[in-house]
């Protein structure tokens, strides 16, 4: 299938995934327990007038479709609302909080893809005690939740050593990014150990095949079968977990940001939620879906440019 013709399909299929995306989301916040008026209200009680005026105000007191097509029209055009709880635009909020969560989700990125392919590439290659070592290592780090790996680093590096910061997000990007390492690292520690093992298996099988057999046979140097025939091959299998790597570290970073105080729309989701702050809520948790969409259709877009044996199917990229 042409690439633009994949990509526009993909694109109509995102936008149609967004809208009943963003019914779900509209919906299930209004069926929980509760109302925003009587969380503006603060638990004090109010005559009926006064509720009345707060639900006007915020369009509360129109029908659920009338609700659900003014929010849409909103949110199309960049209007995300207005916070119950700051009692400022939502998109003023997430334009002073999202650059934090993406640099930390960046970071954290980095890291992931770094170790994980070096610790997958050893022990493939060297196998024996190395082998084992990552072995026990990776189950040690998947095995590890990035809420206690946030504990732990943050009780050890920043507590009783004092080498990090323990909680906010810095001044200036030196700063910034000083503050983030260590929540950075409690948010890779488990997708470490995950693409350490997927790496591993995705070598170890493209060196037991037969062009690798053929390369060594005619006497191409190790290195270079390592790169240009198992490495290259391994990268189609490993590409294809970037889909779930990324959706993991948005899901992990509102803990992680919960547990470093980091000024991201991790902590302000934990926060919109805990106090009913929907428009807050319903404008990060379409951002997050958005994000992870985009994320995979780069992946399928990537991989026929990784792996050449990877085509574009008519539903997707198949091999």
């Amino acid at each position: 299938m042409n690439l633009l013709r994949f990509a526009v399909r993909r694109v109509a299929e995102m936008a149609a995934t967004l809208l009943i995306a963003s019914f779900v989301v509209f919906g299930a916040m209004y069926l929980a327990p509760g109302s925003p008026a009587s969380f503006l209200l603060s638990g004090r009680s109010a005559s009926p007038e006064a509720v009345a005026a707060i639900n006007a105000q915020y369009h509360l007191d129109a029908p659920f479709a009338v609700r659900y097509l003014r929010w849409l029209g909103d949110m199309v055009q960049g209007d995300f609302g207005r916070s119950f709880t700051y009692r400022t635009d939502v998109s003023g909020l997430l334009a002073d909080r999202l650059p934090t969560t993406l640099l930390l989700i960046a970071m954290a990125l980095t890291v992931v893809v770094a170790a994980g392919l070096f610790l997958g590439r050893i022990a493939a290659v060297r196998g024996g005690a190395t082998d084992a070592a990552v072995l026990i290592s990776t189950t040690i780090a998947v095995g590890t939740p990035s809420f206690v790996a946030a504990v732990l680093l943050q009780g050890l590096f920043a507590v009783k050593l004092g080498w990090f910061p323990s909680s906010g997000s810095g001044d200036g990007l030196l700063d910034t990014l000083w503050h983030l390492t260590l929540p950075a690292v409690a948010l890779a520690l488990y997708l470490i150990g995950m693409l350490a093992r997927v790496t591993r298996s995705a070598m170890l099988e493209a060196l037991d095949s037969e062009h690798v057999t053929v390369a060594r046979s005619r006497g191409v140097p190790e290195r270079h079968v390592i790169r240009r025939h198992v490495m290259r091959n391994a990268l189609g299998t490993v590409l294809t977990t970037g889909g779930l790597i990324v959706s993991t570290l948005l899901v992990c970073t509102i803990l992680v940001e919960t547990a470093f105080s980091v000024g991201g729309i991790g902590q302000l989701l934990e926060l919109a939620t805990s106090t009913k702050d929907f428009p807050t809520v319903q404008a990060i948790s379409l951002i997050i879906v958005a994000l992870f969409m985009a994320v995979n259709l780069l992946v399928d877009l990537l991989l026929p440019v990784v792996d050449p044996r990877i085509t574009l199917g008519t539903k997707g990229a198949a091999a």
